[in-house]
């Protein structure tokens, strides 16, 4: 396997990952499954706010190995906006349109060198917590049903996408500028690979510190690991967290393609996209249509239903992959926005 071969198996497989951590927390969120003391609590909770955290991680990683121009940058934007608008009729906690902003702040910085990138995620940090201060976050939601309220107005909007949505522009885009700064490292370098699950261990660790030794209820979203607010600290720990996760992926990669599981596990990784869009019309459709939604499933019920779905999605998605190149949205997206289209 060449280098660039193993490089991009590592991160298909950690997107696959990802998604299988959001599928997780989503449908235990759509469910209306409440936590408790057990371990399919346990696990959900850890996923909560770092599976998404590291989707972004990998969106970034991805900009840096695929370098596309801003053009092309501009106009899968514009497509991400449209199926997150879309897919917003039918589910609120959307995240595609998040990514279509993302992807146009990031395009300033695209070619930026390391210390760049890194003094805007400062920066990025640094304004979040001015914002939080000055603006009140619990504007326009209704907590106990998790709606927000007048998002389809421009200031509404603008208060979602850059400070009180599911994952806001300020701070979450220094989760793709850290995956951009990433996917310029040798990632197949064993070294590399080491030292991003030790180091993102380390800031995992050291990010849930001050939430501990915090008890002020008015300090503790800054300090706090929890993904709304997203709070300094959270960014540290879930960046940490992703750093490693991906990294243990590209070290594990090697061993589990000789196991015969590369093809399945990148085969869904490769499609992220359209199961994306899958796992919400048809993996919470069939809970809304079994009429299990509202609470009736427990913890070990939802957890199950939800690792059987991430088997389903993982035989779909390598059987798509024997027909076709790209998954369907994939391809849709690509056609639509690469400028080089043939007639």
């Amino acid at each position: 396997m060449t280098r660039t071969g193993a490089r991009l198996t590592g991160i298909d497989m950690a997107r696959f990952l990802a998604y299988c951590g959001m599928v997780l927390v989503n449908f235990r969120l759509a469910a209306e499954v409440q936590p408790a003391a057990d371990l399919p609590s346990l696990i959900t909770n850890a996923l909560e706010g770092r599976a998404a955290a590291l989707f972004v991680v990998l969106a970034g990683v991805g900009l840096a190995l695929g370098r596309p121009d801003a053009v092309t940058m501009v106009k899968r934007a514009a497509f991400l906006m449209g199926a997150g608008l879309l897919n917003l009729l039918i589910f609120e906690a959307d995240i595609l349109h998040f990514y279509a902003l993302y992807f146009l702040c990031a395009l300033p910085f695209l070619r930026a060198s390391g210390p760049v990138i890194w003094g805007v995620i400062v920066a990025l940090l640094i304004a979040s917590v001015a914002i939080h201060a000055g603006l009140d976050y619990d504007q326009n939601w209704d907590w106990d049903s998790l709606e927000y309220t007048g998002f389809w107005t421009f200031p509404g909007f603008l208060m979602h996408s850059f400070f009180n949505g599911w994952h806001p522009v300020l701070p979450w885009l220094a989760f793709l500028l850290f995956g951009l700064w990433l996917g310029r490292l040798d990632l197949a370098d064993r070294r590399v690979q080491l030292r991003m699950l030790g180091l993102g261990l380390l800031a995992a660790g050291l990010g849930a510190i001050p939430g501990q030794l915090v008890s002020d209820p008015e300090l503790l979203p800054l300090f706090d690991t929890a993904m709304i607010p997203p709070g300094p600290t959270y960014l540290v720990a879930a960046s940490g967290s992703a750093a490693a996760a991906l990294g243990a992926v590209l070290l594990c990669a090697p061993v589990l393609e000789r196991a015969g599981l590369g093809a399945w596990l990148t085969a869904p990784g490769r499609q992220a996209l359209s199961l994306y869009i899958f796992h919400i019309l048809f993996g919470m459709g069939l809970l809304e249509a079994l009429g299990l939604l509202g609470g009736s499933l427990t913890t070990t019920e939802i957890l199950i239903y939800s690792l059987g779905f991430c088997v389903l999605s993982a035989i779909y998605a390598r059987v798509w992959a024997l027909a076709f190149r790209h998954g369907p949205l994939e391809a849709l997206m690509r056609w639509s926005t690469d400028r080089r289209r043939p007639a």
